[in-house]
């Protein structure tokens, strides 16, 4: 789906399906890869000023491609983040050298900081706060740092799925919050049901984490796509929503949208302000162009795309 013509609407913006989805779309992020920011010509025709992009650094991928990424990124006045898997940094020497370069070459001073998802570490790091430990990222005066969540487990902490580990390592995360400068919130897993990630959000800050949640949702895309990178990613029970739509066979050569999931999300927040989830953040497992698309047809003044 070709946005390259698409054009800043003027007076008031079509398609929006209710104040509360527009609200919450507001300042949403999104993530992308080396290889599929190349398919944008330019951002500034799809995303709105200012918006947080990821750069998701998966194993194999060259730190210059990751570099030069961000800095074509920043360069069209995006606030970029990339990734830091710990799994894949060497040691500490390797960990400051990319931030060096992150910083000369794209001026960064946000990261989101994860484990990394490979099974065995490539050197001398395993987790994410072993790099907040490192320091590395304070001595270079980074103001924002993002860790990862997971509202349905993650098995890289918790093998047997369970929730224990998991809420153990957030339940760090927030002291270290606590204790240092860190300007931090929890970027999530993408999920499809409202009313788990309602419970789990819910369960954090009962628990006293109070990071602001940055939810996960994965962008529009083909069921047999959503199915795939659901089953990689090790989304769990919310999976369900996919496998009852593939059985309807009159749905099921068409799109899967996040339409329902981030109505219900929305309408959540409306009537419950103190709800920590704060932002949307999109996975574009259709495509950059298809995610944004989608977010300027619904989403109101929230997806303007800058230019």
């Amino acid at each position: 789906m070709a946005l390259l013509n698409f054009k800043k609407p003027e007076g008031p913006v079509a398609g929006t399906l209710s104040p509360e989805v527009e609200a919450f779309l507001q300042g949403y992020s999104i993530e992308v890869m080396p290889r599929t920011a190349q398919k944008v010509e330019d951002f500034r025709a799809i995303l709105p000023a200012g918006t947080r992009v990821y750069i998701a650094h998966i194993e194999g991928t060259p730190i210059e491609d990751m570099v030069a990424t961000a800095k074509r990124i920043a360069g069209e006045g995006y606030a970029v983040m990339p990734h830091f898997p710990a799994r894949i940094i060497k040691d500490q020497a390797t960990l400051e050298n990319w931030i060096a370069m992150y910083q000369g070459e794209a001026g960064v001073d946000q990261a989101l900081l994860l484990a990394g998802g490979v099974d065995q570490p490539h050197g001398d790091f395993h987790s994410s706060m072993q790099l907040m430990e490192s320091g590395a990222f304070d001595r270079a005066g980074f103001k924002r740092l993002h860790v990862a969540g997971h509202p349905e487990g993650n098995k890289d902490i918790d093998p047997s799925g369970g929730m224990k580990n998991v809420e153990e390592a957030l339940e760090w995360k927030q002291n270290f919050n606590e204790r240092t400068d860190a300007d931090m919130a929890i970027a999530t897993q993408f999920a499809f049901e409202a009313g788990p990630i309602i419970a789990w959000a819910d369960a954090l800050r009962a628990a006293g984490i109070t990071l602001p949640i940055h939810i996960g949702i994965a962008g529009p895309a083909k069921l047999q796509t959503m199915i795939k990178f659901a089953i990689a990613c090790g989304v769990g029970p919310s999976l369900r929503v996919l496998q009852r739509r593939a059985k309807d066979v009159t749905k099921l050569l068409l799109p899967f949208e996040p339409t329902d999931v981030i109505s219900e999300l929305a309408a959540h927040k409306a009537a419950n302000p103190d709800f920590n989830i704060e932002q949307v953040h999109f996975f574009p497992l259709g495509g950059i162009k298809t995610n944004a698309h989608w977010a300027i047809e619904n989403g109101g003044k929230a997806a303007v795309p800058a230019a």
